[in-house]
C-alpha cells in the first residue's frame, strides 16, 4: 500500500529540451529527505507538454535514480485509452511499482465511458492501478458508485482524489469492500483528508519542501497530533502561495530559489508575475528553506 508524503515532481527543463540532468538532482533531494514514493509525469510533470518518447525517458530515468529506494507511481494517463494503455504497459515493463491514470479530460466522457477506459487499461497490464480524479482540470468526475465497481479489478487499487471533498473519502469507504488506498491531490486540505481516512498525499509543495511534507505525514502515522498540526500550519502559507497561478510555474519557481533547476515551464504555461515571486521567496525564507 502507498502512503506518506508523495510528490507529484516538476520536469526541469533548459532550453526548452528535459533537463534530466537537474532532475537527477531533484530526485536525490525529495528521497534523501524522506518522501515515501515518487510520482513522474503527473500534472505537475507538466505531462501534456511531454511528447511519447520523453515521456518514456522520463519513467525510465526516476526508476534508474531511484534505485529501489522509494516506490515510483508513474504518470501514464491520457484521454485516448489507446495511449493511456501504451504508457501503463511501458511502465509495467520498465519497472515502476504502480500507475497513476487520470480521468480523461477534454473528452467529456460519461460515467460508463470511465468505466470502460479503466477497466481497458487495467486489462492490458498487471501493474497496480491508482485512479486520479481531478474534476478540476478534467471537467469529469468519477462517482463513488463508478469508483466502487472498477476496484472490484483486481489491479486498481486506490485513487489519489483532488476533488476537495472531504466527505468523498468517508463515503467511499462506507461502500467499499475492498482495502482501497486513498491519497489526497490537493496539499491544502492534506490533513484533513488524512483524518478522513485518507493515507497520504500525492504532493506538490513537496517537490520545495520535501522534509516538512514527510514529517507532517509520520507524525501523524505515529498518532502525534499536536506535531501534524504544527507542520500543516507551518506549511499552508507556502500551500496557497504554490497555486496563486497556474502550478507548476509557482513551484518551478520556488525549486529554482532552492537551486534544483531553473524555473522554465514549456508553453502554454508561461513565467509567474514578480508578486508571485516575491510572495512564494518570502514563504521558502520563513520556513529556512533558503
Amino acid at each position: 500500500m502507498f502512503y506518506g508524503s508523495i510528490p507529484a515532481v516538476i520536469t526541469p527543463f533548459q532550453d526548452n529540451e528535459v533537463d534530466f540532468y537537474s532532475y537527477e538532482r531533484i530526485l536525490n533531494y525529495l528521497i534523501n529527505n524522506g518522501s515515501n514514493g515518487i510520482v513522474p509525469c503527473g500534472t505537475t510533470g507538466e505531462s501534456p507538454t511531454l511528447s511519447h518518447d520523453e515521456h518514456k525517458k522520463i519513467i525510465e530515468e526516476t526508476i534508474r535514480i531511484a534505485d529501489g529506494r522509494v516506490p515510483i507511481i508513474a504518470g501514464t494517463g491520457s484521454n485516448n485509452t489507446s495511449e493511456a494503455i501504451d504508457y501503463t504497459t511501458h511502465a509495467e515493463k520498465v519497472g515502476a511499482n504502480a500507475a497513476l491514470v487520470v480521468t480523461p479530460y477534454y473528452n467529456k466522457p460519461t460515467q460508463k465511458g470511465l468505466f470502460n477506459h479503466f477497466e481497458a487499461i487495467a486489462n492490458s497490464a498487471n501493474i497496480p492501478i491508482i485512479i486520479y480524479n481531478i474534476p478540476g482540470r478534467s471537467v469529469v468526475d468519477m462517482t463513488i458508485d463508478t469508483m466502487i465497481n472498477l476496484s472490484k479489478i483486481k489491479n486498481i487499487i486506490g485513487v489519489k482524489d483532488a476533488t476537495n471533498d472531504l466527505f468523498r473519502p468517508l463515503l467511499t469507504k462506507a461502500k467499499m469492500d475492498k482495502n482501497f488506498c486513498y491519497l489526497s491531490g490537493e496539499d491544502g486540505t492534506a490533513l484533513a483528508y488524512l483524518a478522513q481516512g485518507g493515507d497520504g498525499c500525492i504532493s506538490v509543495t513537496a517537490n520545495v519542501a520535501p522534509k516538512l511534507c514527510s514529517e507532517m505525514q509520520k507524525a501523524w502515522r505515529d498518532k502525534d497530533i499536536k506535531k501534524t498540526q504544527i507542520i500543516n500550519l507551518k506549511l499552508s502559507k507556502l500551500h496557497h502561495a504554490l497555486f496563486i497561478e497556474s502550478s507548476p510555474g509557482p513551484v518551478k519557481y520556488a525549486a529554482s530559489l532552492l537551486n534544483l533547476c531553473k524555473p522554465d515551464t514549456r508553453l502554454p504555461l508561461v513565467e509567474i508575475d514578480e508578486i508571485t515571486k516575491k510572495i512564494i521567496k518570502e514563504c521558502l525564507i520563513e520556513l529556512k528553506l533558503i
